[in-house]
């Protein structure tokens, strides 16, 4: 896929490198329409190889970060997307990455964070040489109406333009709490249609928008090449999550429609694993088979 082109292509060794391929990436997605996104066959598989999400293996981190880095990457991960918990400052934290063979093209930062201290987070964010800068959930107490969505959306339209000039992708990553019935509508289909698909794009979480009863592909048709970013992680027939390949979710169904959604990175990723290393081996050897 173009997109995934554009972002794989360039491994700068430089900050102001790293820089100008983000910002050439960041030029690519705001500057053509979405259908312009839609290269080669509208079924394609043509994402990068999917990366982990650090949550998953949080515990490990915190016992020995640089270790399990090591680990995630015999297995045979090339990509991570951090949930916070930075070993070390930004710098360091990339030099550590390196040493493994690892990249994160994405990572997670509060939306507390990003109301206080967007800068700083944009600044991090640039540091470890990301592309994306993700809000990964937003506090319900807050959104109880439209008007409260509404605003939400208009709020990510202001940090995604400051993500814009800082050279980076601004995106949102949903739950299931977002497709609650509120007064007859859906709050993610609000929050979709009040935010710029220019200045908001999207993770799509498959686990919390199956259990959610919604259908991934229907989005993709909806508001394609909006969904650059995607967590993959099965649904147990009890609705727990388990690891790819072990539940309900159909991923060859759903991602046969990348191109379409605009694909670029895939994450791995189990909220509570009991083992979590051989939660992340079993979902990426699963991912593998429907991925080439």
């Amino acid at each position: 896929m173009l997109i995934a082109a554009v972002m794989d292509g360039a491994a700068p060794d430089s900050q102001s490198g790293a820089m100008n391929s983000r910002r050439a990436v960041l030029a690519f997605l705001l500057s053509v329409p979405a259908a312009s996104l839609l290269v080669g066959p509208a079924h394609g598989r043509s994402f990068a190889a999917a990366g982990l999400q650090l949550y998953t293996v949080r515990g490990l981190l915190a016992k020995d970060y640089d270790g399990t880095l090591a680990r995630i990457a015999a297995l045979g991960y090339r990509q991570v997307e951090f949930a916070g918990l930075y070993p070390a400052p930004p710098r360091q934290t990339l030099a550590m990455l390196k040493r493994h063979g690892l990249t994160a093209p994405s990572g997670h930062a509060s939306h507390e964070e990003l109301e206080r201290d967007l800068a700083g987070a944009l600044r991090t964010a640039n540091e470890l040489e990301q592309q994306f800068i993700v809000c990964p959930s937003v506090d319900t107490g807050r959104l109880r109406s439209f008007d409260d969505w509404k605003r939400l959306g208009q709020s990510f339209n202001r940090i995604g333009a400051e993500a814009h000039r800082a050279g980076l992708v601004f995106a949102y990553h949903n739950h299931d709490f977002e497709f609650r019935l509120l007064g007859g509508q859906i709050p993610y289909d609000v929050l979709l249609a009040e935010s710029d698909p220019a200045l908001v794009r999207l993770e799509i979480d498959l686990y919390w928008m199956t259990k959610a009863g919604h259908d991934p592909v229907i989005y993709f048709k909806k508001y394609p090449a909006r969904f650059p970013l995607v967590h993959l992680k099965d649904m147990a027939r009890d609705g727990t999550i388990t690891e790819v390949g072990q539940g309900t979710i159909d991923f060859r169904r759903i991602l046969a429609h990348a191109e379409l959604a605009g694909i670029a990175h895939c994450f791995v990723e189990h909220d509570d694993p009991a083992d979590p290393m051989h939660s992340i081996e079993t979902s990426l050897r699963h991912v593998r088979q429907f991925q080439g």
